[in-house]
């Protein structure tokens, strides 16, 4: 029972759920940025170019590593059934993109050879990864 001289005190206010709250925030946004910043191919050394543009990343990742090793999304091929192997990844989707991820000391004659078979693949599109120089 309230005695009617008595003051009305304002309920306390307890922070600590809300900073659990934030602090959970918080580590969702910092482990799903993590996540926007996955590589889908092998890592090689890739060539520098001013003017490489950011590009959404393909599905299909074909990676030649510095000894002319061929990787399809991380699984190694042959350059033999590397058309083959596209063409199923590519199925009917008419905007595939196969993103070609060379290291810089792939002879040209080797990268030439894996654009000219998946130039065989009908709407395929070719892209070559680049890194931007620092600045």
């Amino acid at each position: 029972m309230r005695l009617p001289d008595e003051p009305d005190l304002p309920p306390p206010i307890n922070i600590v759920p809300m900073i659990d709250v934030i602090f959970a925030l918080l580590t969702f946004f910092i482990m799903s940025a993590l996540f926007l910043t996955r590589s889908t191919g092998l890592p090689v050394n890739l060539p520098k170019a001013i003017t490489a543009e950011t590009q959404a990343t393909g599905e299909i990742v074909v990676t030649i590593n510095p000894q002319g090793g061929l990787s399809l999304n991380q699984q190694p091929t042959r350059l033999d059934d590397l058309q083959a192997r596209v063409r199923t990844l590519v199925g009917s989707n008419p905007q595939a993109v196969v993103t070609i991820s060379a290291d810089e000391q792939v002879n040209h004659g080797r990268v030439i050879a894996v654009m000219d078979q998946l130039r065989l693949v009908p709407g395929v599109r070719l892209a070559i990864a680049a890194d931007r120089p620092a600045r």
